[in-house]
Parts: structure tokens; C-alpha cells; sequence
């Protein structure tokens, strides 16, 4: 029999296998962390007291699940090679929510037959758009997860890079928490060699010294004007596209 983080695995790299969509991606990473990680009661602190804590999404809850879809090279490379968003971005940003959607809908019916509670989170526009804030962060939960470590350009940066989309989910049983990395997989944090994300910026919000995210969503927002066939589109995407983007 198969143990649970093995099915958790197999049925979220089945979904992507089988997802029938434009965007290609490479092998997905998926991480497992205890909800008695005392890093959930510091995001209190750290992030803000709206972030919720695992146990205030589901009151039985012993794991968190996270997973990162890695958009393949080519989308990468289409949004770097010119100051303007590429098509394919956008759509990579599109379909890989649904799929996100659809990872946690499928696991949560596998999980449930086993009679494990679960609960999920949307990929993304779970935030509160005047001042921001969000009371769950699935970049923050694969960082519990040991999925990366956080770089300059306040993304998380996995062994696969930072160019794909975060999902996570709380669920009512135990699975081994994976650890975490030893070393930094942003290059300025690292050695301070690396500046691109910054440099990048098309309107100036990331800096040495933070993420002015207002500013920086004013522009998603302009950027979702270009697509208006495609759905919301809030997207950018240039922070992510420098040598961090595929660690290859």
C-alpha cells in the first residue's frame, strides 16, 4: 500500500501529466510541513496577525501540503527576451491557477476517501486589494515546506527556480515535514552578485531596500488591459525571469 506522501505525490503529478493545457511545465515539487512548526506562529508576527494560522483553516489539521509547477524555459524565455509581457506569461499565469484549483479539488477527494479532512486555499486574489494583504500565502507555506528561500525580488526561489505558481493545502494527518534548504538560492543574498529582478523592474517598485507593492499592483493592474480575452490578468512576471527563474 502506498504511503500518504506517496499518493499526495502521484496525484498531483498525474493532474499535471494529464492537464490539457498550452502551458508545458517541468517536474513539480512538492514539499510537507507540521502544522506545530513554530515558523505558522511567527508569520503572525512576521506577515501580520491576518495570516492564519493552519489550525484556524482546519481545526484538526496536522500537515500542510505545498507544491510549486515550474513553467517550462520556453515561457522564461518569452517573457524575458523584450520590456513588454509576453502573451504566454499570461496565459501560463491563467491556466496554472485553474490547475491549481484543480490539483487541490482531486486531492482533496483522494484524500477524503481515506477519511482525511482537508482544507484548500485559491492560487491567487485571496488578498484584500486596498491595503494588500492577504490572509494566506501558499509561497510562505512552501517555505515551511523546505520548497526555497526567499530572494531579493520577494518571491520564493525552489531548486526549480521561481518562474511557476505556488498551491497549498492544510490536511487532518501526518506526514513527515521535508526539510529545509541548508543554503540560499537567491544570488545577492548569497553574495550580493545579482541584481537583475531590481534592475528589471519596469516601474521601479522593487528596490535594495523592499517592494512597494502598491505601486507594483498598480502596474499588474495596467497589464490586465492588455489581455482582456484571457480573464484577470494581474500579472508582470519581469522580477522572475533573471538567472533565478530556472536555476538551470
Amino acid at each position: 500500500m502506498l504511503k500518504l506522501a506517496e499518493i499526495v505525490i502521484d496525484s498531483i503529478n498525474f493532474q499535471v501529466d494529464q492537464a490539457k493545457t498550452l502551458t508545458q511545465y517541468r517536474k513539480p515539487l512538492i514539499g510537507f510541513a507540521s502544522v506545530h512548526d513554530p515558523l505558522f506562529n511567527q508569520m503572525k508576527e512576521i506577515i501580520g496577525p491576518h495570516h492564519l494560522h493552519p489550525t484556524e483553516l482546519l481545526p484538526d489539521a496536522q500537515t500542510v501540503i505545498a507544491f510549486f509547477l515550474p513553467f517550462s524555459e520556453t515561457i522564461v524565455a518569452a517573457n524575458r527576451k523584450d520590456s513588454q509581457i509576453a502573451r504566454e506569461w499570461a496565459i501560463a499565469y491563467i491556466e496554472t491557477n485553474k490547475l491549481i484549483a484543480t490539483i487541490s479539488s482531486e486531492l482533496k477527494q483522494v484524500l477524503a476517501s481515506q477519511g482525511i479532512n482537508v482544507a484548500t486555499q485559491p492560487a491567487t486574489h485571496n488578498f484584500n486589494e486596498q491595503d494588500l494583504t492577504a490572509s494566506w500565502s501558499n509561497k510562505s507555506m512552501a517555505y515551511v515546506a523546505g520548497l526555497g528561500t526567499f530572494g531579493l525580488n520577494h518571491l520564493l526561489i525552489t531548486s526549480a527556480g521561481c518562474a511557476g505558481r505556488f498551491g497549498s493545502m492544510v490536511i487532518s494527518a501526518e506526514i513527515t515535514p521535508s526539510p529545509r534548504p541548508a543554503t540560499e538560492n537567491c544570488l545577492y543574498i548569497r553574495d550580493s552578485k545579482c541584481q537583475f529582478c531590481v534592475k528589471n523592474c519596469p516601474t521601479g517598485a522593487l528596490t535594495l531596500q523592499g517592494l512597494d507593492k502598491h505601486r507594483c499592483y498598480a502596474h499588474l493592474l495596467e497589464v490586465d488591459k492588455q489581455f482582456p480575452d484571457l480573464g484577470l490578468c494581474d500579472i508582470c512576471g519581469k522580477c522572475s525571469v533573471g538567472p533565478c527563474a530556472t536555476l538551470s
